[in-house]
């Protein structure tokens, strides 16, 4: 698929990118004032079957999708989500309901769920889905398969104890504790899609031989250069009216890191389709939108937050002076109108509007120089030092352009910060290491609360900012438990004040995605879903691939 060349030009982004870069790892969310949220125009066009689609992705994902071992940012969950399916998806509310299970469902007390499969489902190398392969998939995501060393997804399904076959379509889980957002748990932000038994036992080739059950197959991969993947003709899934998924013959996912280069081969054509976020990608693509040149899907909801995460393990943000003195220099207003045209909403803390224990004050630190050089100054007396710390961001020019900004926001309290640029790929080895001291980072997307436990818990391996506060680890364990939905909502509260009180991240902004592209290109929202609900609104961890269509 190709269109005119228009008229944008890198130079043309890179004008409007020294007024709108992203924060370390994205932008902000659409704030009342901002940019439309834009969402699909309705069609009485059948869709129609056919077309491969090149598909921007903001960054490759190198360590490949051997799921378990795997740590996938948003472009890689997003080639996930085109071959692997989860047993649960979020719907339009933003709760979890069945996907590649028929129904999950579980006692009163939330210890014990029984999953049931769908029946017929088959893998791309032609073996059937059986609750063996869902149950030793499990177990691989939570350290109890041998032949697989898990990361992430062994913190985040802690607390179940036993995965047990039932019959052949029935797995039924144990759980340590009551644990409501199992569900969530098992979509996991679109990383625990289930493996074909070849590819989980695979001891050489797992990362680079993807065998799903979902709507596409893999063709071939080259790093840094392009993932085919090609129609699935015995995917499982269908439409509203019955018909099978997916309508495409293939995609060809492309990783462009750079934000001007993806925003202006979209607007060229020499991409059909691109996920992204950030001011200016977003507002160059809106307007084009409303040309009708692009078509533009993008939203705030569900959003996740992009802030500088601090290493509170060590100097100096083990020390409550020095966050405090580094929140208060910072101008997140001034930020927001330099790198985000003013168009984002600064955040109040880790949830997003529209989540269970958002704020819309919490109390966070707001911008004083004086009183930031007092909380330095009480530092200094304290440690014998002065506050001097490392900030580490992406290495992309937008990126770097914002951690700019904060380094000058810094100084201007007198706190001297030397930058420290890599490459998107290393950020998450960079924070489990703990090699950092201040880092721009991005998380924590809207949904359940509850899937965010495993990055503030004391003691987590995924808790990078080695956060041990025993009040932050109480609410955490009580949230997870707590059955009646109102409390949970209060206790999540409660977790968001005393964040704001010790400041153990700093709150930029909520991030936007949108997904743009050839106006032709339908669907990008996604099916409705089996149980008959509308798609999640949400694009922070990806979006189905299954129900897009070029309307010829």
């Amino acid at each position: 698929m190709q269109r005119r060349r228009l008229g944008w030009t890198a130079a043309t982004f890179a004008a409007l990118a020294l007024l709108a870069a992203c924060s370390g790892g994205g932008d902000g969310d659409g704030a009342e004032d901002g940019p439309a949220e834009v969402e699909e125009e309705p069609t009485a066009v059948e869709p129609g079957y056919g077309g491969t689609l090149t598909y921007g992705l903001e960054a490759e994902t190198p360590g490949g999708w051997c799921l378990p071992e795997a740590q996938l940012a948003i472009s890689g969950i997003q080639v996930a989500r085109a071959v692997y399916d989860t047993l649960t998806v979020p719907d339009g509310e933003g709760g979890y309901v069945p996907f590649l299970a028929e129904s999950v469902t579980s006692n009163e007390a939330a210890t014990e769920w029984t999953i049931t499969l769908r029946e017929g489902v088959t893998f791309h190398d032609g073996t059937p889905l059986d609750a063996t392969v869902v149950k030793n998939n499990l177990d691989a995501y939570r350290g109890a398969y041998p032949s697989r060393n898990p990361l992430l997804l062994r913190v985040a399904l802690q607390p179940v104890s036993t995965v047990e076959v039932v019959d052949d379509l029935t797995v039924e889980v144990t759980t340590d504790v009551g644990w409501p957002a199992f569900p969530a748990a098992l979509f996991a932000e679109g990383r625990a899609g289930i493996m074909a038994q070849s590819q989980l036992d695979d001891p050489e080739t797992c990362d680079t031989r993807l065998i799903g059950t979902g709507p596409f197959a893999l063709e071939r991969w080259t790093v840094d250069e392009a993932l085919v993947v090609t129609r699935n003709p015995a995917y499982w899934g269908t439409d509203a009216g019955g018909n099978q998924l997916p309508y495409l013959d293939g995609i060809e996912f492309r990783p462009v890191a750079d934000p001007a280069a993806r925003a202006e081969a979209v607007i060229d054509g020499e991409l059909d389709l691109a996920h992204g976020s950030g001011a200016a990608e977003l507002s160059l693509w809106q307007q084009e939108a409303e040309a009708g040149d692009v078509a533009l899907v993008s939203t705030s909801d569900f959003a996740e937050v992009a802030h500088t995460m601090l290493n509170a393990s060590a100097p100096p943000f083990d020390n409550l002076d020095a966050r405090l003195a580094a929140a208060h220099a910072l101008d997140r207003d001034e930020l927001n109108e330099v790198r985000n045209l003013g168009l984002f909403e600064t955040a109040s803390g880790p949830f997003s509007p529209g989540t269970p224990g958002h704020l819309e004050d919490t109390g966070f630190p707001g911008h004083d120089p004086d009183l930031a050089e007092e909380y330095a100054a009480a530092y200094e007396a304290d440690t014998g030092q002065p506050l001097t710390f490392t900030h580490t961001h992406q290495d992309d020019p937008e990126a770097t352009r914002t951690a700019e900004l904060l380094q000058e926001q810094w100084a201007e309290a007198g706190i001297e910060v030397d930058l420290v640029p890599i490459a998107q790929s290393e950020l998450i080895t960079t924070a489990i290491s703990g090699n950092f001291q201040s880092i721009g980072w991005r998380n924590h997307p809207g949904g359940d609360p509850d899937t965010q436990y495993v990055f503030w818990y004391e003691g987590s391996p995924l808790n990078f900012g080695r956060i041990a506060d025993p009040e932050i680890s109480a609410l955490l364990d009580e949230g997870r438990s707590e059955l009646d939905r109102a409390r949970r909502a209060e206790i999540y509260e409660e977790l968001n004040l005393e964040f704001a009180a010790e400041a153990y991240d700093l709150w930029l902004n909520w991030v936007e995605w949108g997904v743009a592209g050839d106006p032709d290109i339908q669907g990008i929202r996604g099916p409705q879903l089996p149980d008959g609900s509308e798609p999640f609104p949400g694009l922070a961890t990806g979006h189905p691939v299954s129900g897009m269509w070029i309307d010829r």
